[in-house]
């Protein structure tokens, strides 16, 4: 090759590698935000802690209730229109499977808005409040860009299988089950 032109092949050719690098990455980072600072998250793999939230009528329920089952926990809100969405298709899937999973919906909403959502549109599933600390919040489980609907799977063990920002649809409900379930239908 000419001496002349082997600088700005390499330099195009380093330019292209660079730039496709930066370009995955920048995408790696954007899915998968850092967590703010103080903040452990838990990693798919890792236990989920026990935290214990209160329902919409003021019972204390733990994670570690629902332990032994494959868990769905949903965070949504009142003033979410995917997360309203969703929510009847998920009431319905739970009733179809609830031996084999157990589905817990968590509300990062303020409690009046929640109860009159639910005055109107009821679920069978338990839905639990969101506090404003960090127990049981979706940032402790990935949630680092704060969206919603917002949906974890944990395992009969307690450990974080999966993780989905966005609407859910039957077919991913019934991937999970399938590839994480107990087997029972």
């Amino acid at each position: 090759m000419n001496r002349r032109l082997l600088l700005p092949v390499l330099l195009v050719a380093f330019a292209v590698v660079g730039g496709g690098a930066g370009f995955l990455l920048g995408g790696w980072l954007y899915d998968n935000p850092p967590a703010p600072a103080g903040v452990d998250q838990v990693a798919v793999g890792q236990p989920v802690p026990d935290w214990s939230l209160d329902d919409v009528d003021g019972r204390p329920v733990r994670l570690s209730d629902s332990a032994g089952r494959l868990r769905i926990v949903n965070y949504w809100a009142s003033w979410c229109p995917p997360c309203v969405e969703e929510m009847p298709m998920l009431d319905a899937w739970a009733a179809r499977h609830g031996d084999a999973v157990a589905v817990l919906g968590i509300a990062e909403d303020d409690e009046d808005a929640v109860r009159g959502f639910l005055a109107d549109h009821p679920v069978a599933y338990p839905i639990l409040l969101a506090r404003r600390e960090l127990a049981g919040s979706s940032l402790q489980v990935g949630n680092s860009r704060g969206v919603l609907p917002y949906t974890v799977v944990i395992g009969a063990d307690g450990r974080l299988l999966e993780r989905r920002a966005g609407l859910l649809d039957e077919a991913r409900l019934d991937d999970w089950l399938a590839r994480f379930g107990t087997g029972r239908r």
